[in-house]
C-alpha cells in the first residue's frame, strides 16, 4: 500500500494514537441521533495532576503503538459517540487507553469508575449524605444548610454534565460487576441523562444547586435536579473476558479486542516511562519477559516495568548482575496473574 492509500485510509481520524498532546479543537459532529443540549454549560477542569504521565510516560516519548485497527476503532466511537468495550487478558494496556486519548484530544483528566461485584449504577453517578446534612442542620440549630455540599457526582455522573467537549470515563473492569449492572447502563448511555431525587424534590424552592463533582475540588450548577450532558463522553469499558454480557447492551457499544504487546510496544513503554536505561540490557530483559509470558499463560505489562525498575536501582548501586540471584529475583516479580498459571 503506498502512503497515498494509507493518507486516504486515515484522514478521517481525529485521534492518531500518538499519546502526544494535540488538542484538536473541533471533533466530528455526532449523529443526529446522538446529539443532545444539556444546559447550563459546565467549564472543564484543567490538568490533571500527573495522573497521565503516571499511567502512560511523559510526553516526550509515545510509550504505546496501537495497532492500525484499534486506532480506527478509537474514532469510530468517538464518531458514533458510543462506549467502546475493550476486551484482553490482565496487563495489556486496555485502561491506559482512556488516557492516550484523553491526552491526545485534549479532553482533560480522565474519570475512572473501577468496577467490583458491589457497584451499582448509583454509585457511578452520585451520592448523597443524608446523614451528613442532618447532623449539620442540628449543628446549625435547625438552619438548613446548602444540600448541594451534600451531593457528590461519581465519574459517570460528572461525564454526563452538559460540557462543550466531551469528557473520557473510564469504566474499569465491567466483567466483576453484578449481573444487573451492564442492564442498568443501557438507559444512561441511550437518553445521556439522569436526575438526582433528592435536588429534584426541592426543585421549586432551589432550582440551581451547586454540587460537588467527580474532579478534584471540581464543582457544576445542576437545574431543577436533573443532569444531561452536551457532549458525550469518549467511554471506555474495559473487561477481562472473566463473563459475557447482555445482548442489549453490546449492541450499544463498539468493540475491540486488544492483543498482547509486542516486543517493540514494550520497548517503547520501557522507554517512555524510564528514558535511559544505560547499563541495562533491556533488549534481553524484555526476551525474558516474553518468553516467561508465555509459559505462565500471561504478565502484565507492568511486571516488565517493575523488573527494569528494580534493575536500575540495582544498577545505580553496582549490584545489577543477571546471575542466579537476579532470576529469582525475577521469578518473584513475573509472578503468574492466576492461580492455575504453572511457574515454569
Amino acid at each position: 500500500m503506498n502512503s497515498d492509500s494509507v493518507q486516504a485510509l486515515v484522514g478521517w481520524h481525529v485521534y492518531r494514537g500518538t499519546g502526544l498532546p494535540g488538542a484538536v479543537e473541533t471533533l466530528p459532529e455526532p449523529p443526529p441521533w446522538r446529539r443532545f443540549a444539556g444546559e447550563p454549560v459546565c467549564r472543564p477542569p484543567s490538568g490533571d495532576g500527573g495522573e497521565a504521565d503516571r499511567r502512560i510516560g511523559g510526553v516526550s516519548v509515545t510509550g504505546r503503538i496501537p495497532s492500525p485497527h484499534e486506532v480506527s476503532m478509537v474514532n469510530a466511537a468517538i464518531y458514533l459517540r458510543r462506549p467502546l468495550l475493550v476486551t484482553g487478558r490482565p496487563g495489556t494496556g486496555k485502561s491506559s487507553l482512556a488516557y492516550l486519548i484523553s491526552r491526545e484530544l485534549g479532553l482533560g483528566p480522565v474519570l475512572r469508575w473501577p468496577i467490583s461485584s458491589r457497584t451499582a449504577l448509583r454509585d457511578g453517578l452520585y451520592s448523597y449524605d443524608a446523614i451528613g446534612r442532618v447532623q449539620e442542620i442540628n449543628a446549625q440549630q435547625g438552619v438548613e444548610p446548602d444540600i448541594g455540599q451534600f451531593v457528590h457526582l461519581g465519574p459517570l455522573g460528572t461525564a454526563l454534565l452538559p460540557y462543550e467537549r466531551p469528557r473520557v470515563l473510564l469504566i474499569d473492569e465491567l466483567d466483576k460487576s453484578d449481573i444487573d449492572l451492564p442492564n442498568d447502563l443501557l438507559n444512561v448511555f441511550e437518553d445521556a441523562e439522569f436526575t438526582i431525587d433528592e435536588l429534584s424534590r426541592l426543585a421549586a424552592r432551589h432550582p440551581e444547586v451547586t454540587v460537588l463533582t467527580g474532579d478534584h475540588e471540581g464543582s457544576a450548577v445542576v437545574r431543577r435536579g436533573h443532569v444531561r450532558c452536551r457532549s458525550f463522553p469518549v467511554v471506555i469499558i474495559t473487561s477481562n473476558g472473566e463473563r459475557e454480557f447482555p445482548a442489549p447492551f453490546l449492541r450499544r457499544c463498539l468493540k475491540l479486542h486488544v492483543e498482547p504487546p509486542s516486543f517493540e510496544q514494550l520497548g517503547a513503554m520501557v522507554a517512555a516511562q524510564f528514558g535511559d536505561t544505560d547499563g541495562i540490557d533491556v533488549s534481553r530483559l524484555i526476551s525474558e519477559f516474553l518468553a516467561r509470558s508465555e509459559e505462565t499463560g500471561g504478565l502484565a505489562s507492568d511486571q516488565l516495568l517493575n523488573a527494569v525498575h528494580m534493575a536500575m536501582e540495582l544498577a545505580t548501586s553496582g549490584a545489577y548482575q543477571p546471575d542466579d540471584d537476579w532470576q529469582e529475583l525475577l521469578t518473584a516479580i513475573w509472578h503468574p496473574l492466576t492461580s492455575s498459571s504453572e511457574a515454569g
